[in-house]
């Protein structure tokens, strides 16, 4: 989801969750998972026994899991649906997967999203952060921030993130869209997510930004380390942090001096009863949009294709009404993409600042939750046959753009750049179908998005 999302950001290494089973060594970013994995649990039939015996939570974050999260989630919906686990990193959290109990987390100000909250040693906090934010002063955004000041900040970058702005930018989306097509469309093969799902957002919000042409192709190396980096060393996404941080600065400088009509130019001029961003908010800001939003974007059109083409009859329809004008199955259809699949997969962290319950459970003052939207998405008591894709589901008030005050602020974004390249892909390139055997694809290791690293696809070549 393109630009000023809130949710997404930090990133962790797949391993052993449990908090009662030693942490396992995260395999390779690239390997395979091992036949002997043990993987996501469909059914308690299938759990390891606990010594008291009754059925244990099925293992997470492993390989397996990655690749298919929905049947462990609907275990922990059941059996454990608000449950407490060691993360990859070795912090402790508590996971929300019911979807009334994540509406009520997801809106509760007594969970904040301030780490400072976070009961543990201030060296170990940077664990629950975007790496490198802290040493580049970049806490100061709305994933970070509690009201009042985040009151403040949002009302401020709503002036200049309105939705008139978007509706504008619709035909720079569809010209963007275009022309990453015609880059792979005579060759009759392409990797939807090098070749169009990544550049297309890296692009776009440049350009919304006020980036020049001349430096976007900086970013795009920078969004390039984050995403290959996600799920391994935090190190190098801290160092694209710095540098992004350091070119944002200058930008923001020079914008100051001669501004345009763009967005950094409308942080800048932005204020509220003679309040004006300082320099590290607006680089803050500006920084969150750029990460908020590229990966958020990747995933909505990665995941989007892939299960569209695992769904041949939903994917046929869909292009029938495209063929004959219609846009509503289009709106819908990008909804249900959200909530079957989504690009994020849990919601940023939330720290409890006194004690409370959720879902019967007694989270302690300084735990950290986080919000399964995979999950909650999923969950029978709010979604008729929730693992049916239905591209004209109705009643779908899915949590993909989060609840309360920190709603995604760039839904319209979002929502303008998912219909764009899906409806385009599936009328310029009809035939579209994927170039590898499904059990051969890989989705990037990581904690809050849920992605695809490569999305290999073949088609009939469009002639010049």
């Amino acid at each position: 989801m393109p630009a000023p999302h809130e949710p997404p950001g930090p990133h962790d290494v797949p391993a052993s969750p449990d908090a009662r089973a030693p942490r396992q060594p995260p395999a390779p970013h690239d390997a395979r998972p091992p036949a002997s994995a043990t993987g996501a649990v469909a059914a308690p039939a299938g759990c390891p026994v606990a010594p008291a015996g009754r059925p244990a939570a099925p293992e997470l974050f492993t390989w397996e899991f990655a690749t298919d999260p929905y049947p462990a989630y609907a275990w922990l919906r059941e059996h454990a649906p608000v449950h407490r686990t060691t993360l990859p990193s070795g912090v402790e959290a508590w996971l929300v997967t019911r979807y009334a109990d994540a509406k009520q987390a997801l809106a509760d100000q007594r969970l904040s999203k301030n780490p400072a909250h976070h009961d543990e040693p201030a060296h170990a906090r940077g664990r629950t952060g975007i790496p490198g934010e802290r040493k580049a002063e970049l806490m100061t955004h709305l994933l970070n921030i509690d009201p009042p000041d985040h009151t403040r900040l949002r009302r401020l970058v709503s002036k200049a993130f309105t939705p008139r702005r978007v509706a504008a930018f619709a035909p720079r989306v569809q010209e963007l869209t275009d022309r990453l097509i015609d880059n792979f469309a005579t060759k009759g093969e392409a990797d939807l997510i090098h070749e169009f799902a990544f550049p297309l957002p890296i692009y776009a919000i440049c350009d919304m930004l006020g980036v020049p042409r001349e430096d976007q192709d900086d970013f795009r190396d920078w969004a390039g380390m984050m995403i290959r980096h996600g799920g391994g060393p935090r190190g190098g996404v801290a160092r694209s942090v710095k540098r992004m941080r350091g070119y944002l600065a200058e930008l923001i400088h020079r914008k100051r001096e001669d501004p345009g009509d763009d967005l950094i130019s409308g942080l800048i001029r932005a204020s509220d009863h003679g309040e004006h961003l300082t320099e590290n908010e607006a680089a803050a800001m500006a920084f969150i949009l750029l990460f908020a939003g590229f990966e958020t974007t990747v995933n909505l059109i990665g995941n989007g294709v892939h299960t569209l083409l695992g769904h041949p009859g939903e994917r046929a329809r869909l292009q029938a009404s495209l063929a004959a004008g219609e846009r509503g199955l289009l709106e819908s259809g990008v909804e249900e993409l959200l909530r079957h699949d989504g690009p994020v997969e849990l919601a940023t962290w939330r720290f409890a600042t006194e004690p409370l319950t959720i879902g019967g459970e007694r989270v302690a003052a300084g735990d950290p939750v986080l919000v399964v939207l995979a999950a909650a998405d999923r969950d029978p008591e709010r979604f008729p046959d929730p693992d049916t894709l239905d591209l004209a589901r109705r009643d779908n008030q899915h949590l993909g753009y989060g609840h309360g005050i920190h709603y995604c602020l760039g839904a319209p974004l979002a929502r303008l750049e998912g219909q764009t390249a899906l409806a385009t892909l599936l009328t310029r390139l009809p035939d579209l179908r994927l170039a590898v055997d499904p059990a051969d694809l890989r989705w990037r290791g990581g904690l809050i998005m849920r992605g695809l690293r490569t999305l290999p696809v073949e088609f009939t070549p469009v002639k010049k």
